[in-house]
């Protein structure tokens, strides 16, 4: 299936500023910032991290600028071996080719020549007590999220038994009220109405919330509702993965509907083709419960038990078996006609 006409396309952002960062990451991250709050301004154009370590050098040929710079034990202790010019040179050329920022990591505390140097050209430098690599890795995953494609879709998110369902429909065809009835039987809530979805690692669609809607959900005839306050905090995710699509349509005379599931349907977003089931609305049915065993089946079938496969497969194999045990019709004898006897 196409995706939906109310899904909104953007494209990767082109920067974040070193403040944005900094704000959002900074506990995470354990960092502190060093010098003065000048240059907080700069970009970081790429979602990566760089250890100068030829930088230093003085090779600039192929330096990474766009990106966090890193300075571990090696690169501070290769800028304790130069006298105090050589570092304010080599410094100097670094931060001139447009770095963002400086890390350094193991708590190590920045030379006087570096100081200078990020005062006159007003650079950031931060210092964090965690390894090297162990920060380079956990600011890589925290870069990728920020610089990573997204979208927003018309739809209400949820995490059904651990399997991110996204309810899509037009509106007014109950999302939120299905949604409400799901919250009630424990589910949790992640995005009512309106979903940003980031694609991930290039593998995984995330689902999440506005920050300002977050936990609130509107429900046509009682207004807002706090889904936290009335069903408390578990009823409310801040984030996740998304693994199947329920679309939600006005039942109509003619509509076709699915009445085996063997046959396989996606709904892509962003490049991704995710599992994707479609649900009539109409009187009497508890699209609830069938939101609930749609995610139920879903998991059985990652898990390699698809229940219409079994049931097919038990079918034939029963088929077969009333063929073998059927009994054989007995052969009639050829009549012969007698011939006439010969005078």
């Amino acid at each position: 299936m196409p995706p939906s006409p109310n899904a909104v396309k953007r494209k990767a952002i082109q920067g974040i500023t070193v403040a944005h960062f900094y704000e959002t990451y900074r506990d995470k991250l354990k960092m502190e910032l060093v010098n003065g709050g000048a240059g907080m301004h700069r970009m970081i154009r790429e979602g990566s991290i760089n250890r100068p370590s030829l930088a230093l050098t003085g090779f600039l040929k192929y330096i990474a600028n766009k990106r966090i710079q890193v300075l571990g034990a090696a690169e501070m202790t290769y800028l304790k071996t130069l006298n105090q010019k050589q570092q304010i040179e080599r410094l100097d050329a670094l931060v001139r080719c447009g770095i963002p920022c400086l890390v350094l990591t193991r708590n190590f505390q920045p030379t006087h020549p570096m100081l200078a140097v990020a005062d006159a050209l007003n650079l950031p430098i931060f210092r964090t007590p965690m390894i090297t690599m162990n920060w380079i890795n956990v600011a890589t995953l925290c870069i990728d999220n920020e610089f990573a494609p997204s979208t927003t879709e018309h739809a209400t998110t949820l995490d059904v038994k651990g399997v991110g369902v996204m309810l899509r429909g037009s509106s007014g065809v109950g999302k939120s009220e299905c949604a409400l009835a799901l919250i009630e039987r424990g589910h949790s809530l992640v995005a009512d109405d309106l979903t940003v979805i980031k694609l991930v690692d290039e593998r995984e669609l995330m689902a999440s919330s506005r920050p300002l809607n977050r936990g609130y959900m509107e429900c046509r005839g009682l207004g807002i509702i706090n889904v936290a306050d009335m069903f408390g905090i578990k009823s409310v995710r801040r984030d996740k993965r998304i693994d199947l699509v329920v679309s939600l349509y006005e039942w109509t005379p003619d509509a076709l509907e699915e009445r085996t599931g063997l046959e396989d349907y996606y709904y892509e977003i962003l490049g991704l083709r995710l599992a994707h089931v479609e649900l009539y609305v109409r009187p009497g049915r508890d699209m609830a419960r069938l939101v609930e065993v749609a995610a139920l089946t879903h998991a059985l079938k990652r898990m390699g038990h698809d229940p219409a496969k079994d049931f097919n497969d038990r079918l034939i194999a029963f088929m077969t078996e009333q063929a073998g045990r059927a009994p054989i019709p007995p052969i009639k004898p050829i009549e012969r006609e007698e011939s006439a006897p010969t005078e």
